[in-house]
C-alpha cells in the first residue's frame, strides 16, 4: 500500500515538468514576438528571455528533486 502511495505521489509531483514546458514556451514564443516588433531591442529582449527560462527551469528542477525525493527516501 505504501509503494503505491509513493508512486502515485511522484506521479502528481512530476505534473509540474508539464507547466514547466509550457512556461518555457511561453517565454521563448513570447521573446520571438517581441523582436519581431522591435529588432533595435533583441539583444536585451534575449537576455531577459535567459532568464525566464531559468527560472521557470528551476521550477521544474525542483518539482523532480521532490518527485525523486517521494521514489526513493521516503
Amino acid at each position: 500500500m505504501l509503494e503505491g502511495a509513493k508512486l502515485i505521489g511522484a506521479g502528481a509531483a512530476t505534473i509540474a515538468l508539464a507547466g514547466a514546458a509550457i512556461g518555457i514556451g511561453n517565454v521563448f514564443s513570447s521573446s520571438i514576438h517581441s523582436v519581431a516588433r522591435n529588432p533595435s531591442l533583441a539583444k536585451q529582449l534575449f537576455g531577459y528571455a535567459i532568464l525566464g527560462f531559468a527560472l521557470t527551469e528551476a521550477i521544474a528542477l525542483f518539482a523532480l528533486m521532490m518527485a525523486f525525493l517521494i521514489l526513493f527516501v521516503f
